[in-house]
């Protein structure tokens, strides 16, 4: 689980990238405690606000793009 500083100090391709491999996670962990099999379950808290912290950052960036262009 990354911090946010060190998340804001990535690419947005590396955030994509981090995004996706935290969704997949999730969904692992969804169907592990599907089958009963799962032996944190606070992990699936960590995962939510994991992707959540990094959507969020995403926007961040987009919004930065967006603000820098339209001030040029």
């Amino acid at each position: 689980m990354s911090k946010a500083s060190e998340l804001r100090e990535m690419s947005a391709d590396q955030l994509t990238f981090s995004l996706k491999e935290a969704q997949k996670d999730l969904f692992e962990l969804r169907f592990q405690s599907a089958t009963e099999k799962l032996d944190a379950p606070s992990r699936l808290k960590q995962y939510r606000r994991e992707i959540a912290r990094i959507k969020t950052i995403l926007r961040e960036k987009e919004l930065a793009e967006s603000s820098g262009e339209s001030e040029a």
